[in-house]
């Protein structure tokens, strides 16, 4: 296996054709570079440098080496390069979108050429897809802190019932319940589940349907407008949720992810 300092000493000393002058380039002593290159070629267990008292000469598989070296040099420098073009892609559940991410990508996006993609999905999707590196970031409301993925905490949002007449909180069961997904609060409210359960994936659509009499639903508060005319309850038991940013635990944050962040935070 190569070990990339030994072959940056191989590169610049060729490039040069001076074992003082990559030594200087390096900020080590030239008698580091030679045993850089001595243990290269100890590993390839092939001759790369001639050694001479006047001049550095190139073997013939060192002249190999060095031409496919500066190709692999260039080839890296554009990876590193490039991350600066890469795609972002971001996991969100559907009310977080609406009222609150959207300004905040607008201004991610200004003075930016990238792709980005948008995802909705409830929270076991947005756990599986950041765990997966499908998502480069995700935004819910679970706080999840693992040798892979961590979590920041952003705000805290209520949950409230929603109906268009009044509803007695003991008798959830008797109505029809609009749900966004199966891990929705109101089956955790209920011990006995409702006879008709109405599944959208999202929350504009659900409260159009509450305001038409057909259902009710448990929602983030912030989503309600008066307008709406609607019954808002809050019910004991039915815990506020905390909203997340959460990433992979990077050493060094890509710079897509980190502008995003910042934006966020700001916020």
């Amino acid at each position: 296996m190569l070990d990339f300092r030994y072959l940056k000493a191989f590169m610049l000393t060729a490039k040069y054709a001076s074992f003082s002058k990559a030594a200087e380039e390096l900020n080590i002593a030239q008698s580091a570079v030679s045993r850089q290159i001595k243990l290269l070629e100890d590993s390839l267990q092939e001759e790369l440098i001639i050694r001479s008292s006047k001049k550095v000469i190139l073997s013939e598989k060192g002249k190999e080496l060095y031409q496919a070296s500066q190709s692999f040099e260039k080839t890296s420098l554009q990876i590193f390069q490039r991350e600066d073009q890469l795609p972002l892609s971001i996991g969100i559940l559907e009310g977080l979108l609406k009222n609150w991410f959207t300004p905040l990508l607008t201004d991610y996006l200004k003075g930016q050429k990238r792709d980005v993609t948008v995802h909705v999905a409830d929270m076991p999707e947005l756990r599986s897809g950041i765990e997966e590196s499908k998502f480069d970031v995700i935004f819910g409301t679970e706080n999840i802190q693992s040798e892979l993925v961590t979590s920041l905490k952003l705000f805290e949002e209520k949950l409230v019932l929603i109906s268009k007449n009044e509803v007695n909180r003991k008798k959830l069961s008797d109505h029809r319940w609009v749900v966004f997904s199966n891990n929705d609060h109101l089956f955790k409210l209920s011990k006995t589940k409702s006879e008709s359960i109405v599944m959208v994936d999202s929350f504009t659509s659900i409260i159009s349907l509450v305001k038409n009499d057909v259902g009710i639903a448990v929602i983030p508060d912030h989503l309600i407008k008066k307008e709406d005319q609607l019954k808002v309850q809050e019910i004991p038991g039915l815990p506020s949720s905390q909203i997340y940013m959460s990433t992979l635990n990077y050493k060094k944050m890509p710079e897509r992810i980190k502008h995003l962040s910042d934006i966020v935070k700001k916020k």
